[in-house]
């Protein structure tokens, strides 16, 4: 069987499993580059030593935690492969991830914070990043969140996250205020919550990203400022209001509890505390 046509049966097993669409674009691009690299061989001919070769020569500009992926991607294609009965043996069973150092992730002050809402001027952009900032969302979850979502009387909204997964997150009253206020401005009929502002249509991730860096651009704050950061910074802010972290995994939608402890490096201020009550 060719690796290509092993590839097509790989992801569309995926597909059946739930997996997003962006996962599985990335499991595309992945796959055109092993098949470029190796050729459209035969799976059984796919020894180890040429999948280290492919991965030692594309990974020389790739950084640790992209060559990561490859080779979770790799070794999730041939698991598959071999528990199919397609090969006898998995080449990729021994191949390891590099090793790779924790990043703290980067969050925005609540000066900082101040600053960009300051720098919201439409009801639109007043909106979007009080509800990227009060619910934590990711941006591919507020993209695809459509208006009936939205639960009014419990301040609520289901979105669906990683895996197709459905949560309910929690916004405050200044977001209800300003996401009403732009409701009330549209006269379109689309059904997400946030569109275009010309032939108002759902917003696409990219537009979604360029809003904030307008925002952040009239902020005047000197860092690049990205969405993702509103959500490390609304976990920060939990943390350092005295939340669980329990509860902070499931309002983020973690499905791992270490992939949420890596906040409790962030929080300075719990941390200087607990060194000024303990020492």
């Amino acid at each position: 069987m060719l690796l290509s046509e092993v590839a097509k049966s790989y992801e569309a097993d995926k597909r059946i499993e739930g997996y997003s669409l962006s996962t599985l674009n990335a499991y595309q691009l992945q796959t055109k580059l092993l098949v470029k690299y190796l050729g459209d061989i035969n799976v059984k001919d796919i020894t180890t030593e040429l999948l280290k070769q492919y991965l030692s020569d594309s990974g020389k500009d790739l950084k640790p935690s992209s060559l990561s992926h490859r080779i979770r991607f790799i070794r999730s294609l041939f698991r598959w492969t071999h528990e199919t009965g397609i090969i006898n043996s998995n080449p990729a069973s021994k191949i390891k991830e590099p090793k790779v150092g924790k990043r703290i992730p980067k969050f925005l002050t609540e000066k900082e914070i101040e600053h960009l809402r300051d720098a919201c001027l439409s009801p639109m952009e007043k909106a979007l990043f009080e509800f990227m900032f009060s619910t934590g969302c990711r941006i591919g979850e507020i993209v695809s969140l459509d208006r009936n979502a939205i639960n009014w009387g419990s301040y609520s909204a289901i979105v669906r996250g990683k895996g197709d997964k459905e949560r309910e997150v929690y916004f405050n009253t200044r977001c209800d205020i300003w996401l009403n206020n732009y409701l009330n401005t549209r006269s379109d009929n689309d059904p997400a919550i946030f569109v275009t502002e010309r032939s108002p249509h759902r917003m696409s991730i990219a537009q979604m990203r360029y809003i904030i860096k307008r925002i952040s651009e009239r902020a005047g704050i000197n860092k690049t400022i990205y969405p993702h950061q509103l959500r490390h910074s609304y976990a920060t802010h939990l943390l350092n209001n005295g939340a669980p972290i329990d509860v902070i995994q499931s309002l983020l939608g973690h499905e791992k509890s270490e992939t949420t402890r890596i906040y409790a490096q962030l929080s300075g201020e719990l941390r200087k505390a607990f060194y000024k009550k303990y020492f």
